[in-house]
């Protein structure tokens, strides 16, 4: 039975009426048109259908609609800001951290949550936390180069709004 689903997408209220049993992945592609998040295993292993829920990555292919009613999704089409990309899909444009592109928005989306639970991890943290993200073309050593420049931008973002708000 049908069921209207309310939650915040991108950045924007959206409500779908569907089964609350369907996947958040399917929704995604097929009802909204947000085919940057990609079909991988179907199962949650290899990460290229994570979004954020939350702000936390989560892989839409074991989530239900049910699941994200009232909560905040984005997806790899609501990271960039006024036509500007987040720092983490800047670095990853500026160190070639791309190869097919494929599992690129999970990479990405799983690196933006990682960087905002822990804005200076090591390179070890890093490892431990993209494990669970597949990349079948080896572009992993530019991956881990991109998170790391974009702690570092992250992080003087963070500062220099932090000072802000003290100097105001």
């Amino acid at each position: 039975m049908n069921q209207t689903i309310d939650f915040q997408l991108n950045g924007k209220a959206a409500r779908v009426e569907t089964d609350p049993s369907r996947r958040l992945l399917w929704v995604l592609r097929t009802d909204l048109a947000l085919t940057g998040t990609k079909f991988g295993c179907g199962i949650g292993l290899c990460g290229a259908c994570t979004v954020l829920v939350d702000k936390k990555a989560l892989r839409s292919c074991r989530l239900t609609l049910a699941d994200i009613k009232g909560k905040e999704v984005t997806t790899i089409e609501g990271l960039a800001q006024g036509g500007q990309l987040h720092p983490v899909q800047q670095a990853f444009v500026d160190h070639d951290a791309m190869q097919c592109g494929f599992c690129t928005p999970g990479m990405i989306l799983n690196a933006f949550s990682l960087l905002l639970a822990n804005p200076n991890p090591s390179e070890g943290e890093v490892i431990s936390e993209m494990d669970g993200n597949f990349c079948r073309c080896g572009a992993h050593p530019r991956i881990m180069k991109a998170i790391m420049s974009a702690a570092q931008t992250m992080k003087g973002t963070v500062e220099q709004a932090g000072s802000a708000k003290r100097d105001g």
